[in-house]
């Protein structure tokens, strides 16, 4: 074991400060890299199969051989986990990132003498960095504004691949937080319905029923298959449908979904409240719903882990 965190890099353990991917890397030159962020709950991962097989499906997408199986990419992740175990003290939750790319440009093979190959990284990060300024929202909820980026179609770059070339996104976020410093971007499609946050799924609550956006522009993410299924076994009404701007101004709750938070309440947008500005009873029946089905208190871990980094004792 080893208290310094290691990151799987081409069949290899490496320091996480000395991994590195060549600046001639496919990954680099257009952004021609399919990922996966999974999570664990309690030291275990979450629906990790789920994440592996979409990462699969975006390789055959993208037409990357990453010259391994899925069997064997899951024992890889496993053992990545394992060997980061010392590294994560008891209660402390890790994010898991799977980077794929098809490797260095054929151009500069002569840079290469050992020959080109695909380029696969596993990492482990603490969940600390991500939850902990997102303690706070649970409480008081989020503001979603829409942002004159819109979301890429399908028909160009299908969002259902869950790959690196998203600097849609970040322009997305930019112009939100324009408009307010702690906004989340909510994006739009070409007909003006709503698609998703900028690396989150969104979900409305309109009279008892819980609704989210149709799944032909959107990531189908993994925590957002994982809510509807959750709704389902609480006796929550669930569909998917074009949402408008005009949904969410008359929606009685609404909130978005991601593996890191899990799901976390909005309660303004584009400045105005949504409800009655607070978070409602059916977002917070589902994160209840949530916390006992994965065995952790969602909530109280954020604000554990906002704790730990105010008393500087975040890894």
């Amino acid at each position: 074991m080893t208290t310094q965190r290691q990151v799987y890099l081409n069949g290899q353990f490496v320091p996480e400060a000395e991994a590195r991917i060549s600046i001639f890397d496919s990954a680099l030159m257009f952004g021609d890299m399919a990922f996966e962020m999974s999570r664990t709950f309690a030291g275990k991962p979450f629906r990790l199969r789920d994440h592996l097989e979409r990462l699969y499906l975006g390789l055959r997408v993208l037409q990357i051989d990453c010259g391994m199986t899925i069997d064997e990419m899951e024992a890889a992740t496993l053992q990545t986990l394992e060997v980061n175990r010392a590294c994560f003290p008891a209660g402390l939750d890790a994010q898991i990132m799977h980077d794929v790319s098809r490797g260095p440009l054929p151009l500069y093979r002569p840079v290469f003498p050992e020959g080109l190959r695909p380029t696969v990284t596993i990492n482990c990060w603490p969940l600390t960095w991500h939850l902990a300024h997102l303690a706070a929202a649970y409480e008081t909820g989020l503001h979603a504004v829409i942002p004159p980026q819109r979301s890429v179609p399908a028909r160009l770059i299908d969002p259902k691949v869950k790959n690196r070339s998203r600097v849609y996104y970040q322009l997305a976020n930019l112009q939100a937080q324009r408009v307010d410093p702690k906004a989340w971007a909510l994006l739009t499609d070409e007909d003006g319905f709503i698609t998703e946050g900028t690396g989150s799924n969104f979900f409305l609550v309109k009279s008892g029923e819980v609704v989210t956006p149709e799944p032909r522009n959107v990531l189908r993410g993994v925590t957002r298959k994982a809510v509807m299924e959750l709704a389902a076994q609480v006796g929550l009404p669930c569909r998917e449908c074009n949402l408008e701007p005009y949904d969410v101004l008359t929606a009685d709750e609404a909130f978005f979904t991601a593996t890191s938070f899990s799901i976390l309440p909005v309660t303004r947008f584009n400045g105005q409240p949504i409800g009655d500005g607070a978070p409602g009873p059916v977002t917070r029946r589902l994160i209840a719903a949530w916390s006992e089905t994965v065995g952790a208190d969602i909530v109280a871990q954020a604000r554990e882990y906002a704790k730990r980094v105010a008393e500087g004792r975040a890894p």
